[in-house]
């Protein structure tokens, strides 16, 4: 274990990725309390509203991934330089992934049903990065032998089947499946050999006239959802809040229109 964490995790090269990781956990930790005690009316912390406008923290963690990119991209990987452009480039990311959602949406969703995209995208950037520091390489690649590498061809084929399957199992609706599968060989292989949910572009243009197809595509969705929308709300709901009531009820409402 430990000369795995010493190669994997405290390589020299890889100080800088550690860094932007741990300061875009602090980063989101940070930012996440202080809403939720702005939201709460406790503490000093208030919305920052120069003029009556709203500064929304996406806009200082903008300037800062800027910087901290830039900065990565002209220090290169090692020395001082590297680990403090990597401490603000986290930063940074940190604070414009935890308003994603208002990004997506172009409206002030934070404390709605629609803001918990941002708990979950930070929550899978955060795994992602951590499989990559441990020695997971994108698309599988860490798979093969240093003698398998040498091989182009082989090297070549490998990742585009990897890739391959990740664009299917997005095709059919499984976005978390075929990032995941972008580091880990073969999760993105059961997203894409497995029935794809009813509203994704692989239902509508496959299932369109496989009625029995599209019945069990809804039942499997129905299940899962089912079994695991509770869990995953209550997770999503720890690590960042529970969005407002009025916003929950409304989402209700419309699903049951639906």
């Amino acid at each position: 274990m430990g000369h795995w964490f010493t190669r994997n995790i405290l390589e020299p090269g890889k100080l800088p990725l550690l860094l932007a990781l741990v300061s875009f956990v602090l980063s989101f930790v940070t930012v996440r309390t202080i809403a939720r005690l702005i939201r709460a009316g406790r503490g000093p912390f208030r919305d920052i509203t120069p003029g009556g406008m709203h500064i929304h923290h996406v806009v200082p963690g903008v300037v800062l991934t800027v910087i901290g990119g830039f900065g990565a991209v002209t220090s290169g990987r090692h020395g001082f330089g590297a680990a403090v452009c990597a401490v603000i480039f986290g930063t940074g990311a940190g604070l414009v992934l935890d308003e994603f959602a208002l990004l997506l949406h172009l409206d002030d969703v934070y404390w709605s049903e629609q803001g918990r995209k941002s708990v979950e995208i930070v929550v899978l950037t955060a795994a992602l990065v951590g499989l990559v520091l441990g020695g997971f390489l994108p698309f599988g690649v860490d798979a093969l032998s240093p003698q398998e590498r040498h091989s182009r061809g082989l090297f070549v084929t490998n990742t585009m089947v990897n890739f391959l399957f990740a664009l299917v199992a997005l095709a059919k609706g499984k976005p978390r499946t075929a990032l995941i599968g972008t580091v880990v060989p073969f999760v993105a292989m059961i997203g894409a050999v497995r029935l794809a949910r009813p509203v994704s572009p692989w239902a509508r243009r496959f299932y369109r006239r496989r009625p029995r197809g599209r019945a069990r595509a809804m039942r499997r969705a129905y299940r899962h959802d089912r079994r695991w929308a509770g869990p995953r709300r209550k997770l999503q709901d720890l690590i960042g809040g529970a969005p407002d009531r009025a916003s929950l009820r409304s989402t209700d409402s419309s699903d049951n229109r639906r």
